[in-house]
């Protein structure tokens, strides 16, 4: 399972409060690097911002790509499913707040749909939790 995962069959931990926090604090420690990236590239592409602007972009999506990395979650696709609905909620956050972004509704009733849905994904009780083996003593 690489360098890091544990063997198929392993024995696997169980989620804690703690670990669950960590878990969704790197959502949104990677939403926030992929969705300010992106923004930044945007910009200076689309809207003439300086070229360094789309520079920190590039630089703050390749620093995103290393996050997810640090997940005690086990499940490579889990992973990835799971963060799609924090970054569904951080890109109306992001356009709210720094581009004059207006949610409505349907905004606000779908992004609470996938973000229900993905916690539910990754909380879901499983055989062995779903979790790298010690999960709370190496990332907490």
């Amino acid at each position: 399972r690489g360098a890091r995962g544990p063997p198929r069959g392993a024995e696997m931990a169980e989620w804690t409060a703690s670990v669950a926090a960590l878990s969704i604090s790197l959502f949104i420690i990677a939403g926030f690097l992929e969705v300010g990236g992106g923004w930044l590239v945007w910009q200076a592409v689309r809207e003439g911002k300086p070229w360094y602007w789309a520079a920190v972009g590039c630089w703050m999506l390749v620093v995103y790509g290393f996050i997810p990395t640090l997940q005690p979650i086990d499940d490579f696709g889990r992973l990835y499913a799971v963060y799609g609905g924090f970054f569904i909620v951080l890109s109306y956050v992001w356009g709210y707040a720094l581009d004059g972004f207006k949610p409505d509704v349907g905004d606000y009733v779908g992004g609470s749909i996938a973000l229900a849905g993905v916690m539910l994904a990754l909380l879901w009780p499983r055989d062995g939790g779903g979790l790298e083996p010690d999960a709370d003593s190496n990332f907490v």
